[in-house]
């Protein structure tokens, strides 16, 4: 029995490669939501897709729509009848717009009082009938990064549509895209096999492109790759370097993968490994070969779109194509390598930062200063910050950084260390621009670490400071990245770090720059790096409130912040955290609204103030000594210990007395105790289970 599926191809002209598993995910949550808006139900959303088609599957799916039942509300039951019952004009009108007769009418009875209500129950539709106008509504909003028209067509997309493929349970979904009528045809490979076929479901589909040479699918195409470019590096003696990113450029680009091997000279191994890779990655899209021990050989593979008589002419072909790129690379090598980095940095006052901010010379005379002030508070190597940042940007001038502009402090680091350059300084001057992504990998050494977040700070309080801030999605500036490194790596490496203080210290370092308030872009800055790592914070699964509570407490030092979190977490599962939160929650929110000052001992008047008090010195001294070694678990600990003693005030003192110095004598000793739990947490920010 045939399975109830649907099958859309969309054929079109070359796609670019980064346009497709966008496109596809963008097709299977547009059907997955339109099909649950129109009541459809179905089982599993299958996409594959190749530079010339994005096919989408639709498993499982209902052959008709679910019934339902919709309530329409009418008028006011005041409105709908006269004074002797009859239906009014408003009535009336209302039947008359939902298709029912008077006698289908109900009054319900509603907070706002009796209205008109109707029952309508809606028989669910084919869904053959519905679909062409649910896959019209798709293809127009699939997101493309850039989209066109062609000829006279008012239709945008990414490429032109040359045929469209669309069936239910095997028959033809009919319906029109622009000029384009859908059918049961697809087409084969471009060179291999230009024809037509005819299919009637998903399995039919993959079975006839293969024998047309085309795999749709995505992740067999890489696997084909894969394994092909693996035999090919092992018969010379080497391994394919693991690069994801080109695995997915290349298995987009073509539709039916031929691997191939090429050479070059042993010559151009004289070149820095990174520059080789590039040098083949970016522009020719090869995959480099490697040694046990990750050295580069004189060998690439090849990834063709074409299977023909000679693939060795077309391999001699790229060869030509490399040597002249590698040529290049050489030639621009030699080049920069008569000017030392240390003598290119003058060069970069020409080099404009940003309009508002000044050039490239002055970002790095701020990151000198900076890095030493980061370096002094973290006991790291002044000299070795001061000259990683002095030498951080100058690669940007040569000629290598001119032609690959993604080796920028690769090639600093390269060129520093082949002038003799201190190792570590040498490897800050690429580390520095680390992580890369949210997940990427931390520098490695302190002077590394200490530039980086210097760089990092600069970049954003200089946006922020001159009204560059990241709206929405719009980030041009990479801001949030460049905030969850500061992050990542002040918790990687535990860094006890004052960050408000290195924010001011920032600041001030752009001298007359800054054209906004510089005390709200302190605060901007300090909440904008705090807003990531509240969201870093709860993408590791702990608890909104808890994450809430302590940062709202004090957020200066984030491993602090951090333990606190920790701290917290964990005590969440205690069966005695819940009252005690409960607790300190009335305490705070007591202290909230109400000022407090000095506490006077001689005027406590009850007991239960008299041994609250008592307690609170005893606790006050124990947990300001565990707060300073940073023992936050024994730190709780010994504020639960308060715990009775404030149930008991809040039972026998009357908070809010008539008279004025006991009332403010109270608060005033409410609110020490706000103060000393607030070492750890804002207890008010976290959810109890009884409103306090």
């Amino acid at each position: 029995m045939m399975s109830k599926e649907l099958l859309l191809e969309i054929g079109t002209e070359e796609m670019p490669a980064g346009f497709l598993s966008p496109a596809l995910e963008g097709m299977k949550k547009l059907i997955s939501s339109e099909l649950e808006s129109q009541r459809i139900q179905f089982d599993t959303v299958i996409t594959m897709g190749t530079p010339r088609r994005l096919v989408l599957c639709v498993k499982g799916m209902a052959e008709r729509q679910t019934d339902t039942v919709i309530k329409a509300m009418g008028p006011p039951e005041k409105i709908a009848f006269d004074s002797e019952g009859n239906p009014t004009k408003a009535a009336k009108g209302f039947a008359s717009r939902q298709g029912v007769s008077l006698s289908d009418l109900k009054v319900v009875e509603t907070k706002k009082g009796n209205y008109l209500q109707v029952k309508k129950e809606l028989e669910g539709k084919a869904t053959l009938s519905l679909l062409p106008d649910i896959l019209v509504k798709i293809m127009t909003a699939i997101p493309f990064p850039k989209s066109m028209r062609w000829g006279d067509s008012e239709v945008r997309f990414a490429r032109p549509i040359k045929w469209i493929l669309a069936l239910f349970n095997g028959k033809i979904v009919s319906f029109s895209f622009d000029t384009i009528e859908s059918s049961n045809k697809s087409w084969g490979h471009r060179f291999l096999s230009n024809k037509p076929f005819i299919v009637q479901d998903l399995q039919s589909y993959l079975q006839l492109t293969e024998k047309n040479s085309v795999i749709s699918e995505i992740e067999k195409r890489k696997e084909i790759i894969q394994k092909e470019a693996r035999r090919l590096a092992k018969e010379v003696g080497g391994k394919i370097l693991k690069d994801e990113e080109l695995l997915d450029t290349v298995a987009n680009l073509v539709e039916y993968p031929v691997i191939g091997r090429g050479s070059f000279s042993q010559d151009f191994l004289e070149l820095p490994r990174d520059v080789l890779i590039c040098s083949m990655k970016e522009h020719q899209k090869y995959f480099a070969v490697a040694n046990t021990d990750d050295g580069i050989l004189p060998y690439f593979i090849v990834v063709m779109n074409n299977q023909v008589p000679n693939p060795e002419v077309v391999v001699k072909g790229n060869e030509r194509v490399l040597s002249a790129r590698l040529t290049d690379a050489r030639f621009f090598f030699d080049e920069d390598r008569k000017i030392p980095l240390s003598d290119r940095v003058a060069g970069l006052k020409q080099v404009v930062h940003q309009a508002k901010l000044g050039s490239i010379y002055d970002k790095v005379s701020r990151l000198k200063k900076l890095g030493e002030s980061l370096a002094r508070e973290l006991k790291g190597d002044v000299e070795k910050v001061q000259q990683a940042a002095f030498l951080c940007k100058a690669d940007l001038l040569t000629e290598m950084v001119g032609e690959f502009p993604t080796l920028q402090g690769i090639v600093g680091r390269e060129y520093a260390l082949l002038e003799g350059e201190n190792p570590e300084v040498a490897e800050a001057i690429y580390e520095h621009y680390l992580p890369l992504s949210g997940k990427g990998e931390l520098p490695s050494s302190l002077t590394a670490s200490l530039l980086s977040i210097a760089d990092k700070v600069d970049t954003i309080v200089g946006c922020f400071g001159i009204g560059l801030i990241p709206t929405g999605t719009a980030d041009p500036h990479a801001l949030r990245r460049q905030a969850l490194g500061i992050i990542n790596i002040i918790l990687g490496k535990s860094f006890h770090m004052d960050l408000p203080g290195i924010i001011e210290q920032s600041i001030k370092l752009f001298n007359t720059r800054l054209t906004g308030n510089l005390n709200e872009v302190k605060n901007k800055v300090s909440e904008f790096i705090q807003t990531r790592f509240h969201h870093q914070m709860t993408s590791r699964e702990y608890d909104y409130d808890v994450v809430e509570a302590a940062t709202t407490a004090h957020f200066v030092d984030l491993v602090d912040v951090f333990d606190r979190i920790n701290t917290l977490q964990k005590a969440k599962t205690r069966p005695d955290f819940q009252p005690l939160a409960i607790t300190f929650k009335r305490v705070a929110n007591i202290i909230a609204s109400h000022p407090h000052e000095k506490v006077r001992p001689l005027l406590f008047v009850e007991e239960a103030e008299k041994n609250l008090y008592e307690i609170y010195q005893q606790v006050e001294t124990a947990v300001q000594q565990l707060i300073k070694s940073r023992d936050y678990p024994v730190a709780l600990n010994q504020l639960a210990m308060l715990k009775p003693s404030v149930d008991r005030f809040f039972d026998d003192v009357m908070v809010m007395c008539e008279d004025e110095s006991l009332r403010i004598n109270r608060l005033g000793l409410l609110g020490k105790i706000s103060i000393l739990f607030k070492n750890i947490a804002d207890f008010s920010k976290i959810v109890t289970e009884e409103k306090s």
